[in-house]
């Protein structure tokens, strides 16, 4: 039999127990979705059980990553918004330093890969302020984080994730080590893993893809990564546009590819604002500014700059920003 003061010791306990709210393990030990992540590693891709499991011992969940990935900037601004706080007289000054002190490197980018020194500049300030803010989280625990307890995006980075393994073993970095964004892009230009893989190269030759922690990498490697994605050198990114009273409003802001020629445009009464040939295609964009709606039509290189980030916000910012340096 129990003492009265046992009983009462032991109720309180059970008071604490089912009244506390349930809080996830901060680790992935015990995670079913990670269990079958090392299988997975173990294999198709030749890794040692035990360091895989070591790796995912070690990953853990941050509760501040989930709560950035539902409140994304290009998601919640307005291009006004969104403008001023990456179009700015600090961010145009940093730019011009960058681009003076890599001059000769983003001139040889731009001669290899025919994008623009001004472009890839301004990706890689919009992205880190020129590698000054890379990210602070560890890749690890992002990926393993977004990918185990995010389930509205968690197939796509589980699969970063096996990237990410893959990645260090070929460039051996160490992983517990990489830090980067909470999505767990990488270096001065903020590649995921899997872009990391495809695109990074190695722009001084000494052997490593190294965009972390090398300029020289990341200049070379945001151009290449802009070719691939089908860059066209030497045209045009976005033109403003002017409408008509009864212009279409339906057909702007439905793609980022552009859909429509500009002819076609014109007929639903989007006007480039500079003459361009009928059969360029482009789409059309309505922004809110700050001075009150704004009309573009964004091109194929529009399309491209969002081939980096999936945000028309983003890829005006980073034209924008390249105007300024330019």
């Amino acid at each position: 039999m129990f003492s009265s003061k046992t009983l009462v010791t032991l109720l309180a306990l059970l008071v604490v127990c089912f009244s506390a709210p349930f809080v996830l393990a901060s680790d992935y030990s015990n995670h079913p979705q990670a269990k079958a992540f090392v299988d997975k590693m173990v294999t198709e891709h030749g890794f040692k059980r035990a360091y895989v499991q070591q790796l995912i011992n070690g990953a853990v969940r941050k509760q501040s990553i989930l709560d950035a990935i539902s409140r994304p900037a290009e998601k919640t601004k307005t291009w006004g918004q969104y403008r001023k706080i990456f179009v700015t007289k600090t961010r145009t000054r940093q730019g011009k330093e960058f681009m003076q002190k890599h001059a000769k490197t983003l001139a040889r980018a731009e001669r290899d890969f025919g994008v623009p020194a001004e472009v890839i500049s301004s990706i890689i300030g919009v992205e880190t302020r020129y590698g000054r803010n890379t990210g602070s989280y560890r890749v690890l625990d992002s990926l393993a984080t977004l990918g185990f307890d995010y389930p509205k995006r968690g197939k796509f980075f589980t699969r970063e994730l096996e990237e990410y393994l893959l990645l260090v073993r070929e460039q051996k970095f160490d992983p517990t080590q990489i830090k980067g964004s909470y999505a767990g892009a990488m270096g001065y230009g903020q590649f995921i893993s899997s872009s990391y893989r495809h695109y990074a190269i190695d722009f001084d030759g000494d052997g490593v893809a190294d965009i972390i922690n090398n300029p020289v990498d990341a200049i070379g490697s945001v151009a290449n990564y802009f070719k691939a994605h089908g860059w066209q050198p030497g045209e045009p990114v976005t033109y403003t546009a002017m409408v008509t009273a009864d212009h279409n409003a339906d057909i702007a802001n439905q793609k980022l590819k552009p859909k429509f020629t500009a002819a076609e445009l014109e007929a639903e009464g989007y006007q480039s604002t500079v003459v361009i040939e009928g059969e360029q295609m482009a789409t059309a964009m309505r922004l809110e500014g700050d001075d009150g709606i704004e009309h573009w039509l964004g091109l194929k290189n529009f399309y491209v700059i969002t081939r980096y980030n999936h945000s028309k916000l983003y890829a005006m910012a980073v034209y924008q920003l390249s105007e300024e340096l330019k």
